[in-house]
């Protein structure tokens, strides 16, 4: 799920700490698309229907002990931080224009890789080049038509417009140390793990685990919220992102 990518990461880079590995390849993929629908048949069933369980639901997007689905968590938080309909639909607004400005200018252009896709009507692959979620012509009037999906009494705040949806995507990257390194490769190191972190967090406000988890990570780097110059944060829910913005301090901006 959310996590599983970065988690490689991590146990990649214990690998190579501990000298169990001198090159790692981490990654993570989901494919929420194809996730299947499952029936509890190994028994068989000796009487009455038999309840197909979807598995993106049932396993992905809801929490095996206290059954909170994520759209549930992310209206708790939205009420506990209190984060009306307006402010959450305006910085999915947000999201959506900086993501399409960013497709537009190529920004992440050099890290992404084709992927080529069988027609199913047996003429040319179609070649997928770019993210197809982003919708950059979002705007707030067409926002505030929807309704809210996980809490219907009237109360509810979180829509399919101010939370992320439904979506297939995989990414990698080859990991080494320093020494290993100069001395494999001529290509300069993209990037280097100064620290971190995860952390648990009540399942009622499953998305604000990033808060301690974040808090964590910079005091093992030894570095404050002002140290670091571009967060990366993961949008599940325009509530959850702003509420994890709040705590920690983060401009937006």
């Amino acid at each position: 799920l959310c996590g599983s990518g970065l988690r490689s990461v991590v146990l990649g880079l214990q690998s190579l700490l501990c000298g169990d590995a001198a090159v790692v390849v981490c990654g993570g993929q989901e494919s929420m698309s194809r996730a299947p629908h499952a029936l509890l048949l190994r028994s068989g069933v000796k009487m009455g229907n038999a309840t197909m369980i979807d598995t993106m639901n049932n396993d992905g997007l809801t929490d095996a002990f206290l059954d909170y689905h994520m759209g549930v968590t992310a209206e708790n938080v939205a009420k506990r931080w209190g984060l009306p309909r307006d402010a959450q639909d305006a910085y999915a607004c947000e999201s959506q224009r900086r993501a399409g400005q960013a497709q537009r200018s190529g920004h992440f252009s050099a890290e992404l890789i084709p992927v080529s896709v069988p027609s199913r009507r047996g003429g040319d692959d179609m070649l997928v080049m770019a993210d197809e979620f982003p919708r950059p012509n979002t705007d707030m009037d067409t926002l505030a038509k929807l309704k809210p999906c996980f809490i219907t009494d009237g109360t509810g705040t979180v829509t399919a417009g101010n939370s992320s949806g439904v979506n297939d995507g995989a990414a990698c990257v080859v990991m080494t140390t320093a020494e290993t390194a100069s001395a494999i490769s001529n290509y300069p190191p993209l990037a280097s793990i100064k620290g971190w972190a995860q952390a648990g967090v009540d399942p009622a406000y499953m998305g604000t685990g990033p808060i301690p988890a974040v808090r964590t990570a910079l005091n093992k780097a030894g570095w404050s919220v002002k140290d670091v110059e571009l967060w990366e944060l993961n949008e599940a829910f325009a509530s959850q992102s702003i509420a994890v913005a709040q705590e920690l301090e983060l401009d937006p901006a």
